[in-house]
């Protein structure tokens, strides 16, 4: 609607110098709204329209009644350059400060969830773990009453693993509201860490038919609270696993990189992940399995947060995911 106007006032009053003003920054207009596209063919449609209707001008003779163009066409050539260029930087500029303030707003968004997640989980958490353990120590004690009718014993041993998956989502609610405190860290060797984790969850691993493998670079180190890295593998080597088709390979690879950090992979063959997943990845209670919570994410990014570390995850539909993990190598830490 703005070239139409532009170009119409243009035409019909061709010595008002503050039309052809207009026209060379018509492309600002689509700066309002922020589309990039839009913005880049509003400044390619306009440079077009310009050099046609100049062309236009001339053919008919009319160059006499546009004096404001025609009496210094060098001079109109340079501003109409320049004025493009500085509509691009100035587009250019206001699109990346855009894009930061709309990472920051994410963040912002992402932290008050973690803080709703938190407090719920200090409201509620310990007020439901309570009863749980009464009733499953009752649960426990007629599992073992040989008075019992059998056929009510068989049912007992279901009602307890589903009272433990509940406790088990306690503990990770409580794990997110329990303050950031400083923990014993000690230097970890990251192969027998793996090993470790490899090991665990092997017999996991082929109940689903999957194989774990490990290619770990020895001699690595890093400070972190031996706990905390077990409880980041297992969720994360738990997920490949869990993600996995029938008879696929999860591979946990270390090694340490040029700039001294330690990069942990684990690479599954599984059903991967949709950018619009990977996007919602780490929010509270979404989750991809259908007991899933997503807490373990969430816990992950927090225990690779804490210790300055980072964490990225790459996938695609039907192809796999890899989570890249990466930490300060010990020496980083001591110089540091």
């Amino acid at each position: 609607m703005a070239t139409l106007l532009f170009y119409t006032l243009f035409l019909i009053y061709p010595e008002t110098g503050s039309t052809i003003l207009l026209i060379y920054f018509i492309p600002t207009i689509s700066i309002i709204f922020f589309d990039k596209k839009l913005f880049y063919a509003s400044l390619f449609i306009n440079q077009i329209l310009i050099v046609a209707t100049v062309i236009f001008l001339v053919n008919n003779g009319k160059t006499s009644l546009y004096p404001n163009v025609t009496s210094d066409p060098i001079g109109n050539i340079v501003t109409f350059v320049g004025s493009q260029v500085f509509i691009y930087f100035i587009f250019h500029f206001t699109s990346d400060r855009i894009t930061k303030m709309q990472l920051y707003y994410e963040q912002v968004k992402h932290s008050e969830r973690l803080k709703t997640t938190g407090e719920l989980a200090a409201a509620v958490a310990h007020e439901i773990r309570n009863p749980l353990t009464v009733v499953k120590g009752y649960l426990q004690l007629y599992e073992q009453d040989k008075t019992l009718d059998e056929s009510m014993k068989k049912s007992l041993p279901l009602l307890i693993d589903e009272l433990d998956s509940a406790e088990q989502v306690i503990s990770q609610l409580l794990s997110l509201s329990r303050p950031t405190m400083d923990q014993n860290t000690e230097s970890v060797d990251i192969e027998r860490a793996i090993n470790s984790v490899a090991e665990l969850l092997q017999s996991y691993g082929i109940l689903n038919e999957n194989k774990i493998e490990v290619v770990v670079e020895a001699g690595s180190y890093i400070e972190i609270n031996k706990m905390e890295l077990h409880q980041l593998l297992v969720n994360v080597v738990k997920n490949a696993i869990e993600a996995s088709k029938a008879g696929g390979t999860i591979l946990i690879t270390a090694k340490k990189l040029k700039n001294e950090k330690i990069e942990i992979k684990v690479i599954d063959d599984g059903v991967g992940m949709s950018e619009e997943q990977m996007t919602l990845l780490g929010t509270p209670f979404y989750s991809l399995k259908t007991k899933g919570t997503g807490l373990g994410v969430m816990i992950c990014n927090n225990i690779v947060k804490k210790y300055n570390g980072s964490i990225k995850y790459e996938s695609l539909k039907d192809c796999g995911t890899t989570v890249a993990i990466c930490f300060p190598s010990k020496s980083i830490l001591h110089r540091g």
